[in-house]
């Protein structure tokens, strides 16, 4: 069912973690009635397993530490190659995290079998950011985890800020791993004197001092042209394909749809690894100011299972009316599938009125514990860039079989 070898690294047995509790949970079942052509199986990131929502108490470890923090258990056990290799050369690979996730950046240490680097970082009565790492760098290979969701400024002056520390401190090399690249939706000009702030904030990031970033679905690919370092461009899209694949679905019975033209790359990519599914495209049209949007379906969804695939749920205005000319043109059960979930007010009424059978995101930006819903199905990208982090750190390529789709050259 997937014939790409990603599959043999991320199933290899993994090795014990000293400093973690193992713990066996149940993985999903691939089913044998869908087939993805040169799919990209990423199993060993799971779905987190909800309750109403929210995260099962079952699924999660603490750390040996007793510092109270806890991970998914499905990373407790990293991959056994990089563990042994970790070890084995006493690397100089330091990872950090700043507040925006730490749970992902925990996942990711711990994928890696390390465990975070100490740091510290305060705000000031007057809201200005302190940081400080609280051990040595001094010819490290540092990379530090900070997505620029929202508070998007507050989160992008903390990394700029966390660069800066590492350089000051003799880092060999910073690598900023931005999991969600924020302002990267304005990376054009559609009017006369707007900003292209995509541009500025990878100037920023690069006169901070990073010496390359590693970023997750860029909202559009001119953004890495933006950036004068190197940058390792990672898709979420095979870890929701493995999720699909766990669905009874028949193969015959999908169809994906792109919530707007803009979008239709991105999706047609998404049908091709989805056995080839028909694709579907909603074309929306505004007529003039204060005009309603007339909406239009490209393709049939008839009697089918449609996957909606965007990059990004913001306010989720687009892909509930688009969900809604679905039910309205027939299909059976309508999907949400999107790397980042932004979900700023009125995303979460929308997402969970019904329209939707399922929403499935990953955890690139945290979700704030009053925004999940039963619906809602989040999935780790932790392995994914756990393993992108060792390659970039061993000098090894992505860009050849069976790493293709990890965007490493």
């Amino acid at each position: 069912m997937f014939p790409n070898a990603m599959s043999t690294l991320l199933h290899s047995p993994p090795a014990s973690s000293p400093s973690f509790s193992q713990i066996t949970t149940p993985r999903f079942a691939p089913s044998p009635r869908i087939s993805l052509r040169n799919g990209v199986r990423c199993r060993a990131v799971d779905a987190v397993k909800l309750e109403n929502g929210r995260p099962s108490a079952s699924e999660f470890v603490v750390t040996g530490s007793g510092s109270g923090s806890a991970i998914p258990s499905f990373v407790v056990a990293p991959n056994a190659r990089i563990q042994d290799l970790v070890n084995r050369n006493d690397t100089r690979l330091r990872i950090f995290s700043g507040t925006a996730n730490p749970a992902l950046a925990q996942e990711i240490a711990c994928y890696l079998g390390l465990e975070l680097g100490k740091i510290k970082i305060k705000r000031f009565a007057d809201g200005e950011i302190y940081v400080q790492l609280q051990e040595s760098v001094r010819g490290c290979d540092v990379f530090l985890v900070q997505p620029t969701c929202p508070p998007a400024n507050e989160n992008l002056m903390e990394l700029l800020i966390m660069i800066d520390a590492c350089r000051r401190a003799s880092a060999k090399n910073i690598t900023a791993v931005i999991p969600y690249f924020g302002y990267a939706r304005a990376d054009r000009k559609t009017q006369g004197r707007e900003s292209i702030a995509a541009k500025l904030v990878a100037n920023l990031i690069t006169e901070a001092g990073a010496n390359r970033v590693l970023a997750c679905d860029l909202h559009s690919g001119q953004s890495m042209g933006y950036f004068d370092i190197p940058v390792d461009h990672v898709y979420g899209q095979p870890v929701i394909l493995d999720y699909l694949a766990s669905k009874t679905i028949c193969s015959d019975d999908l169809v994906v749809v792109s919530p707007d033209v803009g979008g239709v790359a991105r999706a047609r990519a998404f049908a091709k690894k989805l056995s080839d599914a028909p694709l579907a495209i909603v074309d929306k049209r505004r007529h003039g100011h204060n005009v309603a949007e007339v909406m239009n379906l490209i393709g049939d969804v008839r009697g089918k299972v449609a996957v909606m695939v965007d990059d990004m749920i913001d306010t989720a205005g687009t892909i509930a009316k688009g969900a809604a000319l679905l039910h309205q043109e027939g299909a059976r059960e309508v999907y949400a599938c999107s790397t980042h979930a932004v979900f700023s007010p009125p995303a979460i009424e929308r997402l969970s009125s019904g329209l939707f059978q399922e929403v499935i995101i990953t955890n690139t930006i945290p979700v704030a514990e009053q925004n999940y819903f039963p619906q809602l199905t989040v999935l780790s990208v932790a392995n994914l860039l756990g393993e992108t982090v060792w390659r970039v750190h061993d000098d090894c390529s992505g860009g050849i079989e069976p790493y293709s789709s990890l965007g490493i050259d």
